[in-house]
């Protein structure tokens, strides 16, 4: 008997925080996501169910809802393998005895199971344990203790029960997939949230031993290279802490996303652009030292079961009218002057995620100038702002800039948003998947000025004149970044000149930001996921996207008619070239000419060893000299779209597992030219940023 045509699906949706239902549950936003998908399945018809902790809450729930206690009792011991580097005065092995219980809400077609213990209990204000728990109190490992209470609950509560498991974030479901992955009646879809390091890790042997009273039977990765001929350069490991994308492990640890990607059926992202983001890191300081590492070959092997689940702007916000919202109330209410343009920037409190400190000092460099305009600018913290050059720059711009850092009702954040003329989201380090943020103030007709992140490209900002809904600015992986400060200056300079000189063009970027933001709704979101889900239902067989492979150049992997000679052209791959056409001259100054451009002078290198006849002798003395000794013992370095050329000279690591490279940024003398003091350490490298935002490595020459 066949299936009909759309199967009536059951999707359980596991994380550790699924209480969007109820804003007195709320702790982060993949909650309010969770709650909203999973109605938009329900509405649909789907059966679904939601497993998540109670979190010590349920006595507020019963005085809500209503709480059906079910027939659960799992009574079990589980065994977690401590680090002794981390859990120093701590056993071996510590032992906790649980007694689970399940507990049912059914809201809105959905049912909502929760799970209470012991540990599960515990933190019913914050949810979440501190990470200064970390080695001190066994409360760290309330996530690690719901991850195994939930693969027990599912096997048990729905045994043989064909189910579709939706769950989140590698770092809180990285036991599930293997756990699953045996039982043919459990298909599993890892999420990933956030851009969490790819090569995040965590301790073996406590993945092991829970494995072992799982049942579950899988081989652990092996441990990155280090120190032999293909591991990348120390300096190279070292300066990844600056920039948030990948930090070092000792070699007794296992990456969360292998376990996940490995094992699941399906890995899921929020845009396209974090997918590309996290497939190969392309233009960032990441780049070279990820194509080097296992965790390459991972996500490589894996990419075929990538697809975009996408993310949404609340239907309440949608719903609201922008024309209710009195301009002159709002903004003269906060003592600021209506007649002027205003820029709105609405965020958490996060300095080096939300590019803050640069957005302020571009704010004071422009009032400072006598920028006609107003700032409205929302650092949200329960604490306050603690860095008091964001109050010294409140009060000397005072009638001018509006800073407030308190939780406030929605409605109030969205008069904020429709008296906004622009929005500005300066985010840094790729930490943003999504921006719910970003398109909740274009769907009200503010026009963005915001960071060219893949993780925020659907929002169309950085696209060209005809398309475009704002301004863009290059993205940054520094922590104290005068480039992103520059450009937001430039950018807010240019969108006064663009509201007060060229108001029809104004008001078309207006309409085409709110056009492109209110695609984005839970409809759309439940479309692009059932889409997956369905064919992995019917047991459909999933290839790689061409595209996909063409764009993150694993032309390898691809059969000679797919391959294009742009493709190679663009990642500088000469045996894919060659199994397209020959590699004739023109085809080596095309490949030559595009590698210079990004930087990859090892590729200009191969081209001129290849076909030397076919270069230019002048192109071949521009790349052959771009780094040279000059005469009181410093360096000179030339490349015409250099913006920032900075020195980088590893340290000892003294046994510290994170030891910071020593940073020296050289002086630029002309356009695409710098200077600085040379190093004679062997593996020093410089750190280039060039014009397009692109930022990659290059060797020191000495001679």
């Amino acid at each position: 008997m066949t299936e009909p045509t759309d199967p009536r699906l059951h999707i359980v949706e596991t994380y550790f925080e699924c209480c969007g239902f109820d804003h007195t549950f709320l702790q982060g936003g993949t909650s309010v996501y969770l709650w909203n998908l999973s109605r938009a399945f329900a509405a649909r018809g789907h059966r679904v169910s939601i497993v998540t902790p109670a979190h010590g809450r349920l006595d507020d729930l019963r005085e809500r809802y209503e709480v059906e206690d079910l027939p659960y009792d799992d009574v079990h011991t589980l065994p977690i393998v401590l680090d002794p580097q981390v859990w120093r005065g701590f056993p071996a092995e510590v032992s906790l005895e649980l007694r689970t219980t399940a507990h049912r809400i059914r809201l809105d077609g959905v049912d909502l199971y929760f799970l209470a213990d012991a540990y599960l209990n515990q933190l019913p204000d914050t949810f979440y344990p501190p990470y200064s728990a970390k080695g001190r109190d066994l409360v760290f490992f309330k996530p690690l203790v719901f991850q195994a209470d939930s693969v027990r609950f599912l096997r048990s509560w729905f045994g043989d029960e064909k189910a579709l498991v939706h769950t989140h974030e590698p770092y809180y479901h990285y036991l599930l997939p293997a756990a699953l992955r045996d039982d043919p009646s459990k298909l599993v879809v890892s999420n990933v949230q956030s851009n969490m390091p790819i090569t995040k890790k965590v301790y073996a042997p406590e993945v092991r031993r829970l494995f072992d009273v799982l049942g579950v039977d899988v081989e652990l990765p092996a441990p990155d290279p280090v120190g032999d001929a293909g591991a990348p350069p120390e300096v190279i490991r070292q300066y990844q802490q600056l920039t948030h994308l990948h930090y070092d492990y000792p070699p007794d640890h296992v990456p969360i996303y292998e376990l996940t990607a490995e094992h699941a059926d399906l890995i899921d992202f929020l845009s396209e652009g974090q997918l590309d983001f996290y497939a190969s890191f392309r233009d960032t300081p990441f780049e070279q030292l990820f194509a080097r590492l296992p965790i390459a070959g991972v996500v490589r092997r894996n990419a075929h079961k990538m697809f975009v689940g996408g993310c949404a702007i609340s239907d309440e916000w949608l719903g609201w009218d922008p024309a209710d919202v009195d301009r002159e109330k709002v903004l003269g209410g906060l003592g600021l002057d209506p007649a002027l343009p205003m820029f709105f920037h609405n965020a958490r409190y996060a300095v080096h995620h939300k590019g803050q400190v640069e957005l302020l000092r571009a704010v004071d460099r422009v009032l400072t100038d006598g920028l006609a305009a107003n700032f409205v600018v929302r650092c949200i913290s329960g604490d306050g702002i603690d860095d008091p050059y964001f109050h010294e720059v409140a009060r000397r711009h005072a009638g001018r800039l509006h800073l407030e850092w308190e939780r406030v009702e929605e409605r109030r954040v969205f008069a904020y948003a429709a008296a906004a003329d622009f929005c500005l989201f300066p985010s840094k380090f790729e930490m943003d998947t999504f921006l719910i943020a970003q398109g909740e103030a274009m769907a009200v007709g503010a026009v963005p000025i915001a960071t060219d992140q893949r993780g925020m490209a659907h929002f169309r900002h950085a696209e060209g004149p005809d398309t475009t809904t704002g301004f863009a600015v290059n993205r940054s992986f520094a922590e104290d970044d005068e480039l992103l400060t520059s450009a937001l200056t430039d950018r807010i300079r240019e969108a006064v000149t663009l509201w007060t000189e060229d108001p029809s063009r104004y008001r078309e970027l207006a309409r085409r930001a709110a056009a492109v933001a209110r695609v984005f709704t839970w409809e759309h979101c439940a479309d692009l996921h059932l889409a997956a889900f369905t064919r992995l239902w019917r047991g459909e067989p999933v290839g790689l996207d061409t595209e996909r492979a063409l764009h993150h150049g694993w032309l390898d992997l691809l059969p000679d008619d797919a391959l294009t000679t742009g493709a190679a052209v663009e990642h500088g791959d000469i045996a894919a070239y060659e199994r397209c056409a020959p590699l004739d001259g023109d085809a080596a100054r095309r490949i030559f000419r595009a590698a210079w451009e990004r930087a990859d002078f090892v590729t200009c290198e191969r081209v001129a060893e290849r076909v030397p006849d076919a270069l230019p002798e002048a192109e071949v003395a521009r790349l052959r000299t771009r780094c040279v000794p000059l005469a009181d013992g410093r360096i000179g370095y030339r490349l015409p779209h250099a913006e920032r050329v900075e020195l980088v000279v590893p340290t000892p690591r003294n046994g510290s597992a994170r030891a910071l490279p020593d940073v020296r940024p050289l002086t630029p003398t002309a356009a695409g030219e710098f200077e600085g003091p040379a190093s004679e350490h062997p593996g020093a490298r410089l750190l280039l940023t060039l014009s397009s935002g692109r930022v990659t490595w290059d060797e020191v020459r000495h001679g």
